[in-house]
């Protein structure tokens, strides 16, 4: 038992040393990597005693040099390197660089042919006692360049027009009898400002990946141009070409002034290493050329006609033309056209009264459609009689088309066919038109009046009668409104009570006044009043009448009539004239009924009557039942 416990106890000593031995990590190989291009091999040491910052001595044995070694580099001895690695060690070419105390990577700038062999990676000691692996090793094999790229046609560096199609064409091979893959990326350069930059500051040179096909054959949009790639604005297509290289198209559909910059193709070649990371052992750029955008904004002209000022009668065709110059020709872009419009026949001023409201639009597919006032969508159009020219035409001007009107364009530079989410290229107004319309001479006059009858009383039916008469030429007719205002409160001179010293009431016009009912100017009426049973009609040419049937207390009140003229135009369309009157107010007052008057005194006398009975009764049964006690007290 005693000769089993001894080597257990040696091999369980030995694992805990070795616990703690000195390990060097290389990646596993065999590494290929490409002539003229850089190699990169990290070397990291652990499990070692002393300093955290640990020395690494690079050496190399060619497969040539029968096993014979060659110092390379080392961190500790500047004299270290063997003569064929002594020029390149003192410029840099090859060089360790150190990513942690413990961890470097051997780098050599570029990569020759006779640098093919196995490479060790060995750490002086610093350790107590010498135990574990004080190096590692890597095979790496040298294969030629025969990444090859070109394009068929480079960018002259001529403006070309906002909105415009670009297409750039890369072509690239590999031969290599090592699995490796492709990439191609386009990207541009170009000068931006240095973030922070003040007076004096320069410009930086940035470069942004534009679309690229990885070397899994993926399409990966730059982070700039993604939302323009997912709008299917950037795309990139790879397709077989001769002399076995294949071609990749690069198409933007339509150019922006951020575009402007140097254009480039970049191809890189990728292997796969033993330890399944892909890993860059080549890569070419080909400048393809300088674009320039010239922006839209510097040729674009919208313009409206007539100029300036218009007048002309009412009912007559209102005609407005809208021309849009300055667009490239060789550019396809979607416009959208609208007129606006600025004033009214109501405003006082008719160039700044209201907001600025929508006549009519044509998309960039050539479909109409009217504003707020749909009517016009029978009495007019918008239509497009050449190329940059839309006019607006209004068969029958009416005074509410009195105002000053716009043209809007919004430009889709190369899109003809934009998305709802689409932002406009450029959008520019045309100088106003200011549109004014001559009036008929119309003069509009009205009465209210409440016929003479008996008292008006809760449940009786009140008649107003509006007298409203037009004067004009031609045919004519008046739309009447009523219109309802509470009647204020009594105000009495301060000092005095008597009635001869009560105020007259306020004027109606303090308070905002409820619309009753309306009577159209073709014949229509209008209730607003849900509460009360109204009806409104015509008596005569000029005599309309409102009734309030069955009225209540809330319907009284100060009562005026409204009165507007409307007047026909050549083609038979009614139009407001906007002339209009008001009437002074009438006061309705509903009076308590009879029955009402009635009920407070035939109360008062049936309550009173049945006090005094109480009391007479309480009084005689009081008395009675104090003689009887009397009586008894006798006895």
């Amino acid at each position: 038992m005693a000769s089993m416990k001894t080597p257990l106890f040696l091999f369980l000593h030995w694992v805990l040393q070795c616990a703690v031995c000195r390990d060097v990590t290389l990646p596993p190989g065999t590494l290929y990597r490409v002539a003229g291009f850089q190699l990169s091999v990290p070397c990291v040491v652990s499990g070692y005693e002393g300093p955290r910052t640990q020395d690494f001595e690079w050496l190399l044995y060619r497969d040539d040099a029968g096993g014979n070694q060659i110092g390379v580099v080392s961190t500790r001895d500047k004299g270290f390197p063997y003569a064929p690695f002594q020029a390149r060690v003192r410029n840099g070419e090859v060089r360790v660089e150190r990513d942690s105390g413990d961890k470097v990577r051997l780098v050599i700038q570029r990569l020759r042919a006779d640098d093919q062999g196995k490479y060790e990676c060995y750490t002086p000691s610093t350790d107590t006692a010498y135990q574990g692996i004080y190096s590692g090793s890597v095979v790496v094999k040298v294969i030629p360049d025969t990444l090859q790229i070109s394009f068929t046609r480079s960018l002259t560096g001529q403006p070309v027009p906002e909105g415009a199609e670009l297409t750039l064409t890369c072509s690239s091979s590999i031969r290599s009898e090592q699995l490796t893959h492709l990439s191609i990326m386009f990207g541009r350069r170009g000068g931006a400002e240095a973030p922070g930059s003040g007076a004096g500051g320069g410009e930086v040179s940035t470069v942004r990946e534009i679309i690229s096909i990885d070397n899994l054959l993926g399409i990966v949009p730059g982070r700039s141009y993604k939302k323009r790639y997912d709008d299917g604005e950037i795309t990139l297509e790879k397709r077989n070409g001769g002399g076995g290289q294949d071609v990749y198209l690069m198409k933007m559909r339509a150019v922006q002034p951020d575009d402007t910059g140097s254009y480039f193709c970049e191809a890189t070649q990728w292997i796969r290493d033993p330890d399944r990371s892909w890993q860059k052992i080549a890569q070419r750029t080909l400048d393809i050329g300088n674009l320039t955008v010239q922006q839209i904004a510097e040729s674009l002209s919208v313009t409206s006609s007539p100029r300036g000022e218009v007048t002309q009668q009412i009912g007559s065709p209102l005609i407005l033309t809208c021309e849009v110059l300055g667009l490239p020709s060789e550019v396809t872009s979607g416009l959208l056209v609208q007129w606006m419009k600025r004033g009214s026949v109501s405003s006082d001023d008719v160039g700044s009264g209201g907001v600025e409201v929508e006549v009519a639009r044509m998309s960039t597919d050539g479909v109409v459609s009217w504003g707020d006032d749909l009517s016009r969508a029978s009495g007019g159009s918008l239509e497009k009689v050449a190329e940059g020219r839309y006019a607006l035409k209004l068969f029958s001007a009416r005074p509410s088309d009195t105002g000053v009107y716009r043209c809007v364009v919004s430009v889709y530079a190369g899109r003809t066919n934009p998305s709802p989410s689409t932002p406009a290229t450029l959008t520019q107004k045309s100088e106003g038109v200011t549109v004014n319309l001559k009036t008929k001479d119309v003069l509009v006059s009205v009465a209210a009046q409440l016929p003479r009858g008996p008292l008006l009383k809760r449940g009786s039916t009140i008649t107003l009668i509006c007298n409203a008469t037009v004067t004009t030429t031609g045919p004519a007719q008046v739309q009447v409104q009523w219109l309802r205002w509470p009647i204020p409160a009594p105000v009495f001179k301060r000092g005095q009570g008597s009635a001869a010293d009560v105020a007259s009431p306020e004027p109606p016009v303090v308070v905002k006044p409820t619309q009753v009912a309306a009577l159209m100017y073709d014949g229509v009426a209008d209730i607003y009043v849900n509460g009360s049973e109204i009806s409104i009609d015509r008596l005569s040419a000029i005599s309309y009448r409102l009734r309030v049937h069955a009225a209540t207390m809330e319907d009284q009140g100060m009562y005026a009539c409204h009165a507007e003229a409307w007047s026909q135009d050549p083609h038979g369309g009614w139009y407001n004239t906007g002339v209009r009157a008001e009437s002074k107010a009438v006061t309705v007052y509903l009076y308590a009924r009879a029955a009402d008057l009635l009920l407070i005194p035939l109360v008062v006398g049936v309550s009173s009557a049945l006090f005094v009975g109480i009391v007479i009764i309480a009084t005689v049964t009081c008395c009675f039942m104090k003689s009887l006690a009397n009586q008894r007290a006798r006895k």
